[in-house]
């Protein structure tokens, strides 16, 4: 193997497994390292600054950082579980003070004006990324507040009210434009007004229906589920009958049995087509809905609505199995069992969401797949028409939050670009540092002790008093003790084993000293040739070997990045320095992304923000 370019931004950023994860590529140990030293408000401006929401994040984030975490492949037993990345988010959001005065200073304005369709995080990412650059930022959207379907769809016991005015009110205040009330219904009107872009961040508001027998005659109590959640939102629903199916197995099916049990569901049934580790909702939403006392019947097909004199009194649904070919594909077939019959007064359908853009004229340049999402550039979120740009589900179809703060980037970005008359193709790099840590002959910047701490639950409010208010927030969160301590959980897998070959006296000290036995000396191969001669044998694929060049034998030095603990063994033992331990920070190219390197102390012209990483 040819030696490793620890230059290349990819090599260690692939190593921070959770920030490599992280569609807006947040860098998590940086932050958990300032939640540890109690330094809140630096770690809230460090989260603010990739993903705009870390409130809202840390509460009803998807979490993709979480299964990456090198906590969960590296221990056995109790311990072996990630560290609690996304509610350690909410700490940093719900202990720091007040961030205004360390916001962007707003550039003057530049000439140029931007339209975004829709307030949810897609757009708001958008214009928080262009406003302070100088950016006219219009934000269109037919409700009476910001925040799209982090308003209006994501129940208020998972997510107050006030997080979501906080952090939609940070954006807004940045100079931008906010038309409440004002819906789009015509895209080549809005062109005519003259916008140098238009971002469409109008989500996937229609969701899908069942058109199954009955459908029709029961109507009054079957309710599509994302304009049901929205209904409790607003208000203008606070009750629901005794016995409720919900059809889905995703978080919204998640989000509207919780809601049901609150508004005076007994028998909350959410029923699925698939097996239950094949749900699409998160492990941690079905185990909140299981605890809430929601049960979860699975391999079940809808058939029928039956109805009584008008009246909804049950579902019949055909029992199936799943059977997959050779290709991994898998089909669900009749099991020939008895359908099943669950009682019920109503039916809250969440089995999917879909994409509705009748407001786009289809000859005014903007293309459209058959499936009726747009044809959109997946780099520059561009549209076949240069001056659209799409993104969150409006671009590709449903997925989160975090999601559609990442499209919200790359799409300012190549706004960005194309009003400076650049290529949107031409994406700047980002920006990384390699500094270490070194402080002493065995001191180090940062608390490298590893220790087989069991993952911390966050409390939640007594149950029966969570179901008697649907605006009871039912996660209490980590106090300051607690942050503490999962904080210390963290591997600081952002603070790197730096190998210099020739202070290398191969005297294998860092060898025998390794407790992971993921150092080796030997004779170069080919990759799996390598893989399968180390001390331990490196079968994980995905994550990269580092070597060295050649030593003074002829061999070359081997590192299996996928297990190493970050422990800092290795550079304290080492008798010449050959072995260092330094701290890789990346932050992703964002719009004026040329401003970013000029910024210092707390926060620069476009929010950039400076923090130490030292741990208490």
């Amino acid at each position: 193997m040819k030696p490793t370019d620890i230059g290349h931004p990819d090599y260690f950023h692939k190593v921070v497994d959770c920030q490599w994860a992280c569609p807006a590529h947040t860098p998590v140990p940086e932050y958990i390292r300032l939640i540890a030293a109690g330094r809140y408000t630096d770690a809230y401006l460090v989260n603010w600054r990739s993903n705009v929401f870390p409130g809202i994040l840390g509460r009803t984030c998807d979490r993709p950082c979480e299964p990456a975490c090198r906590r969960s492949r590296v221990e056995d037993g109790q311990s072996k579980e990630p560290v609690a990345i996304c509610r350690l988010k909410r700490v940093a959001a719900d202990l720091k003070d007040d961030i205004r005065a360390r916001l962007p200073t707003l550039a003057p304005r530049n000439g140029k004006r931007i339209a975004c369709i829709g307030a949810g995080p897609a757009s708001l990412t958008v214009a928080r990324d262009l406003a302070p650059l100088g950016y006219q930022i219009t934000v269109f959207d037919g409700a009476a507040k910001a925040g799209g379907f982090i308003r209006t769809q994501i129940p208020k016991f998972r997510l107050p009210e006030t997080v979501v005015d906080e952090e939609t009110g940070y954006v807004l205040d940045l100079g931008v434009e906010f038309r409440a009330g004002e819906r789009i219904d015509s895209l080549q009107a809005l062109l005519a007004q003259g916008y140098d872009a238009v971002f469409v961040g109008s989500g996937a508001p229609r969701g899908r229906d069942m058109n199954l027998p009955g459908r029709q005659e029961a109507a009054a109590s079957i309710h599509i589920g994302i304009e049901w959640l929205a209904s409790v939102s607003f208000g203008h629903v606070n009750k629901v009958g005794k016995r409720v199916i919900v059809l889905g197995g995703g978080n919204t099916a998640m989000d509207c049995c919780r809601s049901a049990r609150r508004l005076g569901g007994e028998a909350v049934t959410v029923v699925v087509r698939s097996g239950f580790d094949e749900m699409k909702a998160s492990p941690w939403e079905k185990e909140d809905a299981m605890h809430e006392g929601v049960v979860i019947r699975n391999f079940l097909n809808p058939k029928a609505f039956i109805v009584d004199n008008g009246t909804l009194t049950a579902m019949s649904f055909e029992p199936v199995t799943a059977k997959y070919d050779e290709k991994g594909r898998r089909q669900l077939l009749p099991t020939g069992e008895s359908d099943v019959i669950i009682a019920c007064d109503e039916v809250l359908m969440a089995v999917g969401q879909e994409n509705a853009f009748p407001w786009i004229e289809r000859d005014i340049g903007v293309r459209f797949e058959d499936s009726g999402l747009p044809v959109v550039d997946p780099v520059s979120f561009q549209s076949s028409h240069p001056k659209v740009f799409f993104g969150g589900d409006a671009a590709f179809g449903p997925k989160n939050i975090i999601w559609a703060v990442a499209h919200g980037h790359e799409a300012a970005l190549s706004i960005d670009l194309q009003c400076r008359g650049l290529s949107v193709a031409d994406r700047p790099a980002p920006d990384t540092t390699l500094v270490s840590q070194k402080m002493g002959l065995h001191e180090w910047s940062y608390d490298n002790a590893v220790a087989l701490d069991k993952r911390h639950k966050v409390p939640l409010q007594k149950l029966d008093l969570a179901l008697t208010d649907i605006k009871i927030e039912v996660e209490m969160g980590f106090d300051v003790q607690l942050a503490f301590k999962e904080a210390q959980r963290c591997l600081n897998c952002d603070i790197e084993t730096v190998f210099t070959d020739n202070k290398c006296i191969e005297c294998d000290a860092c060898v025998d000293i390794c407790p992971m036995d993921c150092i080796t000396f030997t004779d170069n191969a080919d990759e799996l040739a390598l893989r399968g001669t180390l001390k331990a044998p490196a079968v994980n694929l995905s994550q990269d070997l580092y070597v060295s060049g050649a030593l003074k034998t002829g061999r070359i030095m081997a590192k299996d990045e996928d297990v190493c603990l970050h422990c800092g063994l290795c550079a304290e033992r080492c008798p010449t320095g050959a072995w260092d331990m330094q701290k890789f920070l990346l932050h992703t190219a964002q719009a004026g992304h040329a401003c970013h390197k000029r910024a210092s102390g707390s926060s620069s012209a476009n929010g950039s923000i400076n923090a130490s990483s030292t741990k208490a």
